[in-house]
C-alpha cells in the first residue's frame, strides 16, 4: 500500500499467513503430534511437552518459510499486472487451470504415497526423538512433508485468495478430512473430481466473457 515499506509489507503478510497456516493445519498436526508424544512417553511430562511444542515450533517455521515464498511471488506477479494490464484479463484463466492442475493432482499415485506417509510415524522418527534439537528436526521433516502434500490445495488457496475466509475454511475441511479419515485416500479422489469439474467451468466461463467482450 502507499507508503508502506516492503519489508512492511511482509511481514504483515507473513504474520497473517502464519496465523492463518496454524488454524487451517491444526486440525491435523493434532494426531501427528499425539503420536509424537507417546512415541517419548518413556520421558518426564514436563520433557514430553517441551519436546512436542518443539515439534509443532518445526511444523509452522516450514509454513512461514513458505509464507516468504508467496509473498515475494505475489508481490512480482502484481507488480507484472500493474505494468502489463493484458496479464489481468487471464486471470480467471489462471484460476481455472491451477483448479484443474490441483485436481489431477489429487488422483496421482503420489498424492496417495504422501497421505500416507501423514497418517503413520516415519520409519526414521525414533532416529529423531531424544533432545531438542532432534524434536525441532522431527518438526521440519513433518512441515516439509505436509507442504508437499498440500501443495495443490495449497496452490488453489493462493489463486482464490488467501485471505478469503470461505475458501480458507473449504480448503481447511479439505485436508483435514483426507488426512484424518480412514478412507482419506477416496476422499482425495473426490476433492480432486469436484476441483476438475471447478476448473473446467471457470475456463469455460472465462472464455465464454473473453468471446461476448470481443463481439462487443
Amino acid at each position: 500500500t502507499c507508503g508502506e515499506t516492503w519489508l512492511g509489507a511482509a511481514a504483515s503478510f507473513v504474520g497473517m499467513w502464519t496465523v492463518m497456516m496454524v488454524a487451517m493445519m491444526l486440525p491435523s498436526l493434532v494426531p501427528m503430534l499425539m503420536r509424537y508424544r507417546e512415541a517419548i512417553g518413556a520421558a518426564s511430562r514436563r520433557h514430553r511437552e517441551w519436546l512436542t511444542a518443539l515439534v509443532g515450533v518445526g511444523y509452522f517455521a516450514v509454513w512461514t518459510a513458505l509464507g516468504v515464498a508467496v509473498f515475494a511471488l505475489g508481490s512480482a506477479v502484481a507488480s507484472a499486472e500493474m505494468r502489463i494490464p493484458a496479464l489481468a484479463r487471464i486471470v480467471p484463466v489462471a484460476i481455472g487451470s491451477v483448479a484443474l492442475a490441483a485436481g489431477a493432482l489429487q488422483f496421482t499415485a503420489w498424492k496417495a504415497r504422501q497421505l500416507a506417509c501423514c497418517k503413520t510415524m516415519s520409519p526414521h522418527c525414533h532416529e529423531r526423538i531424544g533432545g531438542s534439537g532432534a524434536a525441532l528436526r522431527h518438526g521440519l521433516h513433518l512441515g516439509l512433508r505436509c507442504s508437499n502434500c498440500c501443495i495443490g490445495l495449497t496452490a488453489l488457496l493462493l489463486v482464490a485468495g488467501v485471505m478469503n475466509l470461505g475458501a480458507m475454511a473449504l480448503v481447511t475441511v479439505a485436508i483435514t478430512a483426507e488426512r484424518l479419515s480412514p478412507v482419506g485416500e477416496r476422499i482425495a479422489r473426490g476433492i480432486g473430481a469436484v476441483l476438475l469439474l471447478a476448473g473446467v467451468l471457470l475456463i469455460a466461463r472465462a472464455a465464454g466473457f473473453s468471446a461476448f467482450a470481443s463481439f462487443e
